[in-house]
């Protein structure tokens, strides 16, 4: 999920910054050092279609807000939205999600498993190159560790990450307790009363508003979508 780029790229062009911005930072002023212009324009096209990199994105923008405020969030904050953005990536989550912590997951079992549904889609050093690349991603994200043996192991967890997976769920046109049991909310592994106090210190941060009354929850984003956004989710939330 070229985890690295995406840091040094956020960490050099400002928040407001367009998306022109952020292909002249790659490159034209090359700020993330690759050695040709060729890898430049490469490293642009696969950070572009991975996160967006355009403030007019609702989700590029919820990344952007929830970036700077931990380290420790940022690799599960890429994970998500890559996810969101890259139906190979996605391919693999359940075999990810779906396999016990401690266990073993071989290249092989994902190479299959990607193959599954179309044998004759990928070639074989494709398959083996798209099963390294999507193990690596899950890897720097922390569901996965190991250099060679790659072993199930349990992302570290942030109130950004929540906020990010709620915020997901409500454009999705989620509302209320839905939101704690969308499929984003269940990548994060955590049980639902503490994702609920997760949210909770996410609110307290401004990034969400959350009222409870009993079993009864209200999760909001006033700050996040422009009007024409917010209409458009509340259509969708009546077709779901």
């Amino acid at each position: 999920m070229m985890l690295d780029e995406l840091r040094a790229l956020l960490a050099q062009v400002p928040a407001a910054a367009s998306r022109t911005d952020y292909v002249t930072a790659i490159v034209e002023r090359n700020q993330l050092g690759k050695p040709t212009r060729r890898t430049r324009e490469l490293t642009a096209r696969h950070l572009a279609a991975l996160y967006g990199l355009d403030p007019a994105n609702p989700l590029f923008r919820a990344l952007r807000r929830l970036w700077p405020h931990d380290e420790r969030a940022q690799p599960l904050l890429a994970l998500v939205v890559a996810l969101a953005r890259d139906p190979l990536l996605r391919m693999t989550w359940p075999l990810v999600q779906d396999r016990p912590v401690g266990t073993r997951l071989p290249r092989e079992v994902v190479e299959r498993h990607l193959a599954q549904d179309d044998p004759e889609r990928f070639s074989a050093a494709s398959l083996t190159s798209f099963a390294q690349n999507t193990l690596g991603t899950w890897t720097a994200a922390g569901f996965l560790n190991g250099r060679v043996r790659k072993i199930r192991s349990a992302p570290v967890v942030q109130p950004e990450n929540v906020a990010l997976c709620l915020f997901l769920g409500y454009l999705e046109g989620r509302s209320g307790q839905r939101l704690f049991t969308s499929s984003w909310m269940q990548l994060l592994g955590l049980p639902l009363d503490a994702l609920e106090a997760l949210a909770g210190v996410a609110a307290e941060r401004g990034w969400l508003v959350l009222r409870q009354a009993g079993d009864v929850k209200e999760v909001r984003f006033p700050d996040m979508l422009t009007i024409d956004e917010e209409r458009w989710r509340q259509e969708v939330a009546h077709v779901l």
